[in-house]
């Protein structure tokens, strides 16, 4: 019988003992068919193999297997641990960046990386605000409502503005400081706007504040209340401003004794803003007033009655009884500051008729000199002249007034509606 091959028999042993590892999981996991399973029969060995060569056969893998107490599950014992990587942990290749734990770390050390923040956060910084210089037309009263409302209420504040209100000492000086650049805006009305730029100063409205004329003539109350029957020829007239004598007298005299030339057939004397006091003293026997829910009453309380013509029912077209005038020459760059401001107007004399009560509250609370019978008896007819618009301009107001100064010989030539009045808008709020 030949003997097999070397390399035959290598397999062979191969092929078994790979068998045998794959065999020994599953019967371990196997459950006995029954407590005392028969072996099965080895099969016979009909070739006797005889090697030149020397074998070493390792031990058998001692497998002890040992009931549980109850007899049902079996229990393995496992083999010990190995401490290390084992041998296929170092078949398995390093992971990238891995460190050998005999290898020296970097000199260097790791940076500190802080996980709590002790400073304070910066503080927050508000928004920047824009400064503007607002010179009145006299001293402050029930007309100013809206600039007062507004400042009171915050509504120039949230837009960025911070608004200073200026009595001038003089009446007749805030369209001057204005064209001369010495404030930013200047309040005035629609008929001094007209006479002012036809003189050539620069100057241009962008807001309504009072949109009814609140001017009127008033005589002592010896006149009859009849118009026809004023006997107004050769009486002492005071004024207080150019618009006032050519504008708005001319006007009413014109109409009370039906010529022309109504100013040649009184006595007019500039008293300039001492009206009160040429009442008292009876220089005058009448006065060209610009504040005519104000300054009757006051006369009153002191026993000088008085008799108020209304300037509008005596042939002077409607016109804005107290506008904001700024300098046409300095407008780049203040466009939006203006437009914001006009926006603050806006809310505020919104809030007035909405709340008119209320907002006369917060006025004497704001300005204590308000709190007075006068002033409150003025506000009932001031309040509902507020413009509910102050940005927008009626074009057909300031070209008929334009017109009517130009035919009555007020004014050399017309000047165009743009240089006159201009609508900047309102920025959102």
């Amino acid at each position: 019988m030949a003997k097999p091959d070397r390399s035959t028999m290598i397999r062979i042993l191969a092929v078994a003992l790979t068998t045998a590892l794959l065999l020994v999981p599953l019967l371990l996991q196997a459950e006995p068919a029954a407590e005392e399973a028969e072996p099965l029969p080895a099969p016979p060995l009909e070739v006797e193999l005889e090697l030149d060569t020397e074998v070493t056969v390792f031990p058998t893998l001692v497998i002890s297997e040992a009931m549980a107490p109850d007899g049902a599950v079996p229990l393995v014992e496992a083999p010990p641990v190995v401490e290390g990587i084992g041998v296929i942990g170092h078949l398995l290749p390093e992971a990238p960046g891995a460190l050998d734990e005999h290898e020296e770390s970097s000199s260097e050390p790791a940076p500190d990386v802080p996980t709590v923040v002790t400073a304070p956060a910066d503080p927050i910084v508000p928004p920047p605000t824009t400064q503007l210089s607002v010179t009145l037309d006299w001293y402050l009263n029930p007309q100013h409502a809206t600039l007062l409302i507004a400042r009171e209420k915050g509504m120039f504040l949230r837009r960025g503005l911070d608004v200073a209100l200026v009595v001038p000492a003089d009446p007749n000086v805030p369209a001057k400081l204005l064209a001369a650049g010495r404030t930013d805006l200047a309040l005035g009305r629609q008929t001094q706007l007209h006479l002012l730029v036809d003189s050539g100063m620069p100057l241009v409205r962008i807001a309504t504040l009072i949109a009814a004329p609140v001017s009127g003539l008033m005589l002592r109350a010896n006149a009859d209340s009849e118009k026809q029957d004023l006997a107004v020829e050769g009486m002492r007239i005071g004024y207080t401003d150019a618009d006032g004598r050519d504008a708005m007298l001319q006007s009413v005299l014109s109409e009370l004794l039906g010529t022309v030339n109504g100013l040649d057939l009184v006595e007019l004397k500039d008293t300039n803003y001492a009206m009160l006091d040429a009442m008292r003293a009876q220089d005058v026997d009448g006065m060209m007033m610009h504040h005519r829910y104000l300054l009757p009453r006051q006369l009153a309380d002191e026993g000088i009655f008085t008799h108020t013509l209304p300037i509008e029912e005596f042939g002077l077209p409607l016109h804005d009884g107290l506008i904001l005038m700024a300098n046409r020459d300095q407008l780049n760059g203040k466009r939006d500051a203006l437009r914001r401001f006009v926006s603050a107007l806006e809310e505020a004399a919104l809030w007035i008729v909405n709340h008119p009560r209320e907002a006369w509250e917060l006025l004497e609370k704001a300005e204590p000199a308000l709190a007075d019978p006068i002033n409150r008896e003025a506000w009932a007819g001031i309040a509902p002249r507020f413009s509910l618009q102050p940005a927008a301009v009626d074009k057909g107001r300031y070209l008929r007034l334009e017109q009517y100064l130009l035919e009555a010989g007020i004014i050399e030539v017309p000047t165009p509606l743009e240089r006159l009045a201009i609508d900047l808008g309102t920025a959102t709020p």
